[in-house]
């Protein structure tokens, strides 16, 4: 092969390196000081809110609240940027929730509490996590995700919950949670910005793997998250 065909394979290359490199959409560090508005900005400019989450299980699809637009803002912008590049369920407790992220990388920002009354721990439900200590204002975690398991609840057991917990649900709340199920100690306390709306088998068969004491599953379990078409 001639020098100028190597000098001209070189080149196309190095433009082509170059135009991948240019194309890659940069984002917007956030920071506590600016949380709020990078987000507040970056939900008016992308609407998306149907996600899809692929395991070896099965596939979950999960839709997104309007309701909770930081949250919504906050998980579409991560998916879009690549953040969840090797994620896994690394938590799992069956009858409570099934908790994913990508352990050990973190985003050193929290994300303002956004509270519903209209949206509750059901079984399915997404919300964040968040730290428990030094943390007042219930401020979620940036990248730490769960879906509620859960379980059914007696009539009786919902009563005593609602009394204990100072909790005033529903008529269809106490249908979802004696009926469906899921986990009325979390609700007013961790931010749940959406919900499962196919794939509630793919919950139970994560659920039901064999974990360690620590609740870390004895096998990984990856997955895939894209924002659906």
């Amino acid at each position: 092969m001639s020098f100028s065909i190597v000098r001209f394979l070189g080149l196309l290359l190095l433009a082509i390196a170059t135009l991948v490199t240019c194309s890659k959409k940069e984002g917007i560090v956030i920071t506590n000081e600016n949380k709020k508005e990078v987000l507040t900005q970056f939900a008016n400019q992308n609407s998306e809110k149907k996600v899809v989450i692929e395991t070896d299980f099965g596939t979950i699809h999960i839709r997104l609240y309007d309701e909770t637009p930081l949250h919504r803002a906050n998980f579409i912008k991560l998916i879009k940027e690549g953040y969840y590049d090797q994620p896994e369920f690394y938590r799992v407790v069956e009858k409570f929730v099934v908790q994913g992220g990508v352990p050990m990388k973190k985003l050193d920002y929290t994300i303002p509490a956004e509270f519903n009354p209209k949206f509750y721990h059901k079984k399915g439900a997404v919300a964040m996590a968040r730290l428990d200590d030094n943390n007042p204002r219930k401020e979620s975690s940036s990248t730490e995700f769960y879906i509620v398991h859960g379980n059914k609840y007696a009539d009786w057991e919902f009563e005593e919950e609602e009394k204990a917990l100072g909790l005033k649900l529903s008529a269809e709340q106490r249908k979802i949670y004696t009926t469906i199920g899921g986990e009325m100690t979390l609700d007013e306390k961790y931010t749940v910005f959406g919900e499962v709306t196919d794939g509630f088998d793919v919950i139970d068969k994560i659920a039901s793997v064999k974990v360690y004491s620590s609740e870390k599953p004895y096998k990984k379990i990856p997955f895939e998250i894209r924002i659906a078409e």
